[in-house]
């Protein structure tokens, strides 16, 4: 059985490694998002409602569209959650725990390996089309074409959504492929083709969700769409790894040599996806709830 939409709310942390990364990356969209975690407390920001009883009422509305299969809510959590569950393959969670506020890499980044660029392109671009059905699913829609979505993106996302594409963009993007990130990713789309997609986990994960035969040629499409996207994120802010280094620098110590371990670090010890997941859940939620009651 699914989890509770409830539980996964107070169960957010409120200071961990994932929630001191993304505080560290608001500087890309500044004031978008705020680690707001408990139903309760969420419900209140998110509507402005202190009433207890109004916020109960609400509550219980959201438990009734959350665990109504008929909307995309519960499906939409699948994706976000999915992506990160495929992209942990080291049990980094538990190691988070243990190093504490300021973490020294040192003693095992040698233990690390980053990914061969083709692979991080094509996580990139798969992540891209996880986040393209799940708000799909999310807003009750069809599975949008590339065109559409990119263009919801630009007029619709806000908060925590916003901060998961700017996350991926970072951490995803810039750390570990470099300023040419985007050119990098085309490329091997263009190279490796299906060729780069095997035994990908999250491809593995998903690909039933992707529509049409040609599923190379619907991601790249994604990736084609959202590209003019990344590419004035990036301008915009005038982001570099090198600034992504430096504020992130604020809670972690590395060697500014070894960015793309660094990004393989942040890669397997944040869940970054699922929590900004839950976040995103929730508000379509409460807003929905709030209209109804």
């Amino acid at each position: 059985m699914s989890e509770s939409i409830i539980e996964l709310l107070d169960e957010l942390p409120a200071n961990n490694l994932t929630v001191k990364m993304l505080n560290a990356l608001d500087f890309v969209v500044p004031g978008e998002w705020e680690n707001v975690v408990g139903c309760d407390n969420t419900i209140e920001a998110i509507t402005g409602e202190t009433d207890a009883d109004a916020i109960m009422q609400i509550r219980n509305h959201m438990i009734e569209l959350y665990n109504d299969r008929s909307n995309g809510y519960q499906r939409a959590l699948w994706y976000y959650k999915t992506v990160d569950n495929a992209d942990s393959a080291l049990g980094t969670a538990a190691m988070a725990n243990k190093i504490g506020e300021k973490i020294g890499l040192l003693g095992f980044l040698n233990k690390l390996t980053p990914k061969a660029d083709t692979t991080q392109s094509f996580d990139l671009c798969l992540k891209l089309v996880a986040e393209l059905i799940a708000y799909s699913k999310l807003n009750g829609l069809p599975i949008l074409n590339p065109g559409e979505f990119v263009s919801d993106l630009s007029d619709n996302y806000r908060g925590s959504s916003l901060m998961r594409m700017a996350s991926l963009v970072c951490i995803d993007g810039l750390l570990p492929l470099g300023p040419d990130f985007l050119q990098k990713i085309q490329d091997n789309l263009d190279q490796d083709g299906e060729s780069g997609l095997q035994g990908n986990p999250v491809f593995g994960a998903i690909s039933e969700s992707i529509p049409g035969d040609n599923k190379v040629g619907f991601i790249s499409e994604t990736f084609g769409a959202v590209q003019g996207w990344m590419d004035n994120l990036v301008g915009s802010v005038g982001l570099t790894p090198e600034s992504i280094f430096d504020s992130i620098g604020g809670f972690i110590e590395f060697s500014d040599d070894s960015l793309d371990f660094v990004a393989a670090f942040l890669d397997k010890a944040t869940n970054y996806y699922r929590h900004t997941g839950v976040q995103s859940v929730a508000r379509s939620l409460i807003e929905r709830a709030a209209q109804e009651v």
